[in-house]
């Protein structure tokens, strides 16, 4: 994988997403369900789930993607099952806040979405991106197959020897388990609250350099 690596990652100084909290709103804790519309079941679809910190963030960068089918926030790696916000932002459930991302493999492949993952974060910050801090913000890969596993962790050892980063890389890669759904306020969150502080300050900027980078996969 040929990554174009950048000078440096969006410096999230303002403020932080752990604030999620919108008691009010619907809440599904469900386990993920691949169901699609009706247009996309004759594909073949595959499933990747990372974490790079906010899930938010994470979202409205993979939503982007030419060849990804959709993309859902919520809760893996964790140890208690139906997980809510509360519990995973104490940080003592085990999960991560991750997206699950449904794709079509012959229009967008693994090794394209692991090149997305590796530039949109920091992978070499423990437990942390930005101002976010928590095990819920690691930056993680949970495999579905030997193959995602391999590409992985062939991918992480290659930056390392490259110098790529700074620092060495941390990222979590483990095999995936269960992936539960995020409360219903956090689903495409960008999209519904652009205006919103964090949004405008922190993601946009990231889904900007996102898309300059990336401009050749973007959905069109």
């Amino acid at each position: 994988m040929k990554l174009l690596i950048t000078q440096a990652l969006v410096s999230v100084t303002l403020m932080s997403c752990a604030l999620k909290e919108n008691p009010q709103k619907n809440m599904s804790n469900e386990p993920m369900s691949n169901s699609l519309t009706n247009s996309a079941v004759s594909r073949k679809i595959d499933t990747a789930t990372f974490g790079t910190g906010c899930f938010w963030c994470t979202e409205a960068i993979f939503q982007q993607l030419d060849g990804v089918l959709k993309v859902t926030s919520g809760y893996s790696g964790g140890e208690i099952s139906n997980p809510t916000y509360k519990d995973v932002s104490t940080g003592t459930t085990g999960h991560a806040e991750v997206v699950q991302i449904l794709y079509d493999p012959e229009k967008i492949s693994f090794d394209d979405l692991l090149e997305v993952f590796w530039q949109t974060h920091d992978p070499t910050t423990l437990n942390r991106q930005g101002n976010d801090v928590g095990t819920q913000y690691r930056s993680a890969i949970f495999y579905h197959n030997q193959e995602q596993k391999e590409k992985s962790e062939k991918y992480k050892n290659e930056l390392n020897k490259s110098g790529a980063f700074d620092n060495p890389i941390v990222t979590e890669i483990s095999p995936y388990t269960a992936f539960y759904i995020a409360e219903d306020y956090h689903q495409d969150y960008y999209n519904n609250n652009g205006s919103q502080p964090y949004c405008y300050y922190v993601i946009r900027p990231k889904l900007e350099k996102f898309q300059k980078v990336f401009k050749n996969k973007i959905r069109h």
